[in-house]
């Protein structure tokens, strides 16, 4: 049975498929390179990253292209701020991106193209909506897309089944303000957008004068360079992508092309942080480096992201990225009981167990499997996860029951995208709570009372704290 997944376009699950022999065709709006992504970015790129391991360890090849934004609005506004050349500026920033992805453990797609590359398939784009009365020019040299001209227009999105007004809103109802132009029609969109003393000397030349392209089309253009101009099996992106963005691609593509543009819409919903909306104002617009330098590491920072439903709001909180690293640690715990009883080390683990190639039998774990393959419910495979961790199966296990356990735990983990055993150790002195916690469970150690001793140790695993036992007393490690 085909892994499933819910489609925005038909507002159902639906089965993720490619044409006979053919990988599945992927393709996901990728960063804007003016600054360092943000944990609301990285929440989209890591569901995006989770399907793909899923698909690939189902048995299914992806072609997955993730494009990077190096022109528009941003990055020209603050290349020019800071008096750098806009290549120089973007390049920066790319960089800093793949850097945290890398830490993120996020597999490197198959392709990654940039917008700048691709502005002479831009320019043939608008020419070619133009010639087919989709598109006209402005007396100032820009050039807009004429909604009008489109049948189908607002079908993704639902929106024939309000007013159409204007395109200032997404369908997040925040601000639209990726791109910024002015309109003849406040239901037309920019393909062109003519060049003004601002941009400074980021300008192409093109048969309507210099300019530069609007941000919708960029993704057309790079999805017909990327996939040859065939329909496309999934477009992934943000709920806020959904208008005017997503609705832009497919008005512009099946236009120009005459056939549908993609079959599978896959759409990630907002995050939220402590509760409340991210933005700069309130100081809640944190990257990985911002939450590195509190003491998390990358992995508990991914395990928070992918935790919850794809389709729901997430709330990201400290609390929760503490238990996030708790759960880790319980991860690890479960790894080396079941390498206890296979005679085999935490190395052999990271190199022979978490793999790509899944088990003809995920045993114990099959529920946690099924979760992934359906509609992508990681909060439902975590579940089925500590379910099996909490039976303690090591002691019932022998060597090569242990490593069938191990191949299919490390399959999840490889779906997941978690690897066990990185967490920087931070030693630090710990609040007087914690002490007072962590002296109960040695003095419960000492008196042989197991089960208190693990119960406060997961107490102070829940707070954040971890406790290495020595001969003579323990050390507090805070995670």
């Amino acid at each position: 049975m085909p892994i499933q997944l819910y489609d925005t376009l038909s507002r159902s699950v639906q089965p993720l498929s490619s044409e006979s022999g053919q990988p599945l065709r992927f393709y996901c709006c990728g960063p804007t390179v003016y600054g360092p992504a943000h944990i609301g970015n990285f929440r989209t790129f890591l569901i995006q990253d989770v399907l793909r391991r899923v698909l690939e360890l189902d048995g299914t090849a992806v072609q997955h292209v993730r494009n990077i934004t190096d022109v528009d609005d941003k990055t020209i506004r603050q290349s020019v701020a800071e008096g750098l050349k806009l290549s120089e500026f973007t390049a920066k920033w790319t960089q800093k991106f793949r850097t945290d992805c890398a830490a993120l453990n996020m597999l490197t797609p198959t392709a990654e193209p940039s917008a700048v590359q691709h502005i002479p398939q831009q320019i043939a784009l608008v020419e070619t909506l133009i010639k087919k009365g989709h598109a006209y020019a402005a007396e100032d040299g820009s050039v807009y897309f004429r909604v009008a001209s489109f049948e189908n227009y607002g079908r993704l999105s639902r929106l024939k089944q309000r007013e159409l007004k204007t395109q200032s809103e997404n369908s997040a109802g925040e601000l639209n303000d990726a791109d910024e132009y002015d309109r003849e029609s406040i239901t037309d969109f920019a393909l062109w957008k003519s060049r003004k003393p601002e941009d400074g000397e980021n300008y192409w030349n093109s048969p309507w004068g210099e300019g530069r392209p609007g941000w919708h089309l960029e993704c057309s253009a790079m999805v017909d360079s990327a996939f040859d101009g065939k329909t496309i099996d999934l477009h992934g992106g943000g709920i806020d992508l959904c208008f005017p963005h997503h609705e832009n691609e497919i008005a512009q593509s099946e236009c120009a092309h005459g056939h549908d543009f993609c079959k599978h819409w896959f759409h990630s919903a907002h995050l939220m942080v402590e509760g409340a909306k991210m933005s700069k104002s309130l100081g809640n617009l944190y990257t990985l480096d911002d939450l590195q330098e509190k003491g998390f590491s990358p992995m508990a920072v991914r395990y928070t992201l992918i935790a919850g439903s794809y389709r729901q709001q997430l709330n990201f909180t400290f609390d929760g990225l503490h238990a996030s690293q708790s759960a880790l640690s319980r991860m690890e715990r479960f790894v080396e009981s079941l390498l206890a009883v296979s005679g085999e080390d935490e190395d052999r683990f990271n190199t022979d167990y978490i793999s790509s190639q899944a088990p003809t039998d995920f045993g114990r774990f099959a529920k946690a499997w099924d979760a992934l393959r359906q509609n992508l419910n990681t909060a439902a495979c975590l579940g089925a996860i500590f379910g099996v961790i909490g039976s303690n199966p090591a002691t019932s296990l022998d060597a090569a029951g242990a490593r069938a356990m191990l191949k299919a735990f490390g399959s999840l983990l490889y779906a997941l995208g978690l690897k066990l055993f990185t967490q920087a150790e931070k030693k630090v002195n710990a609040p007087a709570e914690i002490l007072e916690l962590a002296q109960a469970r040695w003095d419960a150690k000492q008196e042989k009372n197991w089960a208190k001793a693990d119960q406060l140790r997961d107490a102070l695993l829940e707070k954040g704290w971890a406790v290495k036992d020595g001969k003579d007393g323990f050390e507090l490690i805070a995670h």
